[in-house]
């Protein structure tokens, strides 16, 4: 009895300081992206829980759903047996995998984690197994026949999910998100100690998960103008020597767009500030609307704004400028009000922040200067 209690209190000992040790590198961060790679490497890494894939869901209240973040784990037979096989070899540790200069590279390449990724559940119990989850506060291991028809959901298939267990992450009674895990390839049986391991672990994860998103609104809030909610002239610039460097190191280019409003001082001195609000309310909505995702917008100052537009090459940025002219143009609620373009582009303008905005400026002022209401280089 005596050697099964010490068995027993040295097992908790070595669960307790994977534990410390995994909820330490989770403080390493306020990145969300690094968050959810810390804790999905956990729950696969040999040095952690040691699950085959792990898929990490996180709760969208607004649209009622969970969606997929990111999905660690092989792709296939020979892929995992190439990954355990270096892991091995090079005796990584789990500080070692998530320290790599390289741990996103994978990520791009790999399917599962572009599966996860496009999937977007409706939180309602027909959803099967993860949407239960959430809305039970409680996990799931689907380990049997009945349980596998329960969980059957179309949008989960290409995942080719069979014998998995699905723990709810939670801050407080609050569940946020769920961590999906199996053993596809090495097909071993998840036992009840597993699901207690994952979801100790799963409230440790929610909690970081939390303060990382926390930490994103106050970045925002704090980083916003507050009338347009677009990025204000301080961040911008912060933004845009960012692009310099990254786009310096990684041989890329990328264009910058300074735009101005024609005539706005007159609408204003005619209209009232107030009227002169609302249409820069207005213009700001017509940019997010017209700009890509990737595209970084921000009120440069008064009625001037400043687009980056990351990974595009001048000939682009033409072309994405004049759509952002004729929306304005063609749009009731700016009141028959146009904008000026000035367009610049990494390198070939400038390899330095300073020498963008002032040939972006130089080419602003040649828009004004020939006529307003177009686009210039």
């Amino acid at each position: 009895m005596r050697k099964d209690f010490k068995q027993e209190y040295q097992k908790a000992q070595a669960e307790l300081a994977m534990l410390y040790e995994i909820g330490d590198a989770m403080h390493t961060t306020l990145n969300l992206e690094e968050i959810l790679y810390i804790i999905l490497t956990a729950v696969t890494s040999h040095a952690g829980l040691s699950f085959n894939r792990a898929m990490l869901f996180l709760v969208n209240e607004k649209e009622q759903r969970l969606e997929g973040k990111m999905g660690i784990g092989p792709d296939s037979d020979e892929d995992a047996s190439a990954i355990w096989s270096h892991i091995e070899k090079h005796k990584l540790g789990f500080d070692d995998l998530i320290e790599t200069q390289s741990k996103f590279e994978h990520l791009k390449r790999s399917q599962l984690n572009k599966i996860v990724r496009s999937i977007k559940l409706p939180i309602k119990e027909e959803s099967g197994i993860m949407a239960l989850a959430v809305m039970e506060g409680m996990p799931f291991a689907i380990n049997t026949e009945e349980a596998k028809q329960k969980a059957r959901n179309e949008l989960l298939e290409p995942l080719n999910l069979e014998n998995f267990v699905a723990v709810p992450l939670k801050v407080t009674d609050k569940v946020t998100g769920v961590i999906v895990a199996d053993n596809r390839f090495t097909g071993k049986a998840i036992m009840p100690n597993d699901i207690r391991m994952l979801t100790m672990f799963a409230n440790q994860a929610g909690l970081a998960i939390e303060n990382s998103r926390l930490y994103e609104r106050t970045v925002v809030l704090s980083n916003q103008d507050s009338l347009t909610g677009l990025w204000h002239h301080g961040y911008f610039q912060y933004l845009l020597g960012e692009h310099v460097k990254m786009s310096a190191s990684k041989k890329q280019c990328f264009t910058m767009l300074m735009i101005d409003m024609d005539n706005f001082k007159d609408f204003n001195d005619g209209h009232g500030h107030q009227a002169g609000d609302a249409i820069l309310r207005n213009i700001s909505d017509i940019f997010r609307d017209v700009s890509r995702k990737i595209d970084i917008i921000a009120r440069y100052g008064g009625e001037e704004f400043a687009i980056i537009l990351p990974n595009t090459k001048k000939e682009e940025a033409l072309f994405l400028a004049e759509r952002l002219r004729k929306s304005v143009e063609e749009k009731d609620v700016m009141k028959g009000l146009t904008i000026s373009i000035g367009v610049a582009s990494f390198p070939e303008d400038g390899e330095k922040k300073e020498d963008l905005v002032s040939q972006a400026d130089k080419a602003l002022y040649e828009a004004k200067r020939t006529g307003k209401n177009k686009v210039c280089t």
